[in-house]
């Protein structure tokens, strides 16, 4: 069994691969740091698995299509697909740079999308696969703050949610897994670390989150939201004006001394 893993440098993607490889997968991981991956490889060929690395920035156009025709060239099957590369930003969508946007819908939305159905039609022809999609809490309402990244995550909700209903009885799977604030380098990176989120509310530690994540992906669970209090803030934004989802969602992200 060979599972790849986008984002896996470090934070939940990196707690992921440890998962697998103690569980005897073969593991190709895809980042941008070539000097990270390494130590994670490292890391990981204690288990006795074969560990391959790809420095690669998938939110370049052609990234995932080069990805997929280098493993083809090289005869590596992929049998597990965890799309959890992404990245988010914070500020008012009228004043960010238009990188940060873009760049945001690049990674967590096409390129997720691409490799999704660059490395799907295999496993449909072998009846056997399974696909995880990390989302996040935030895809259960918008994101004053951070709209574009909301935005992305609730597209990654709704596509993971309609394709694994089309490949029901198909032998894939498809995941969609829905962190809340996780201890990552994902917080230092958005600008987030200041937020009420992480300040006030708490995060939990990246491996309890991918442990959980690796669970509902075997149970081959369509919908995986972590840990019960995220639970229950993602079901009552179901019978909440939405202004005030929205009005709450902005008080959480802005930033506190």
């Amino acid at each position: 069994m060979t599972t790849l893993i986008t984002g896996a440098s470090g934070g939940i993607g990196y707690e992921l691969a440890k998962l697998f490889a103690r569980d005897h997968h073969n593991v190709v991981l895809v980042a941008r740091s070539a000097d990270k991956l390494t130590q994670v490889a490292t890391e990981l060929q204690a288990h006795g698995v074969r560990v391959k690395t790809i420095a690669l920035d998938l939110a370049t156009p052609l990234a995932p299509k080069f990805l997929f025709d280098r493993l083809q060239s090289e005869a590596t099957p992929i049998d597990v697909l965890i799309n959890n590369a992404g990245f988010g930003a914070y500020g008012e969508f009228a004043t960010m740079p238009e990188e940060e946007i873009l760049g945001q819908i690049h990674l967590n939305i096409t390129a997720l999308t691409e490799l999704t159905r660059l490395f799907l039609p295999a496993m449909f022809e072998r009846r056997s696969g399974r696909i995880m999609n990390v989302a996040s809490t935030a895809a259960f309402q918008p994101g004053p703050l951070m709209a574009v990244y909301y935005a992305t995550k609730a597209y990654v909700l709704s596509f993971s949610e309609a394709i694994a209903n089309e490949l029901r009885g198909s032998g894939v799977t498809v995941t969609c897994f829905c962190p809340g604030a996780t201890h990552t380098g994902f917080a230092k990176r958005a600008g987030i670390a200041n937020s009420r989120l992480f300040k006030k509310v708490g995060a939990m530690p990246a491996e309890e989150v991918a442990r959980q994540g690796y669970r509902a992906l075997m149970q081959g669970r369509t919908l995986a939201i972590c840990g019960l209090h995220n639970w229950i803030v993602a079901q009552s934004v179901r019978f909440t004006p939405r202004k005030i989802v929205t009005a709450v969602s902005r008080w959480v992200a802005e930033k506190v001394s």
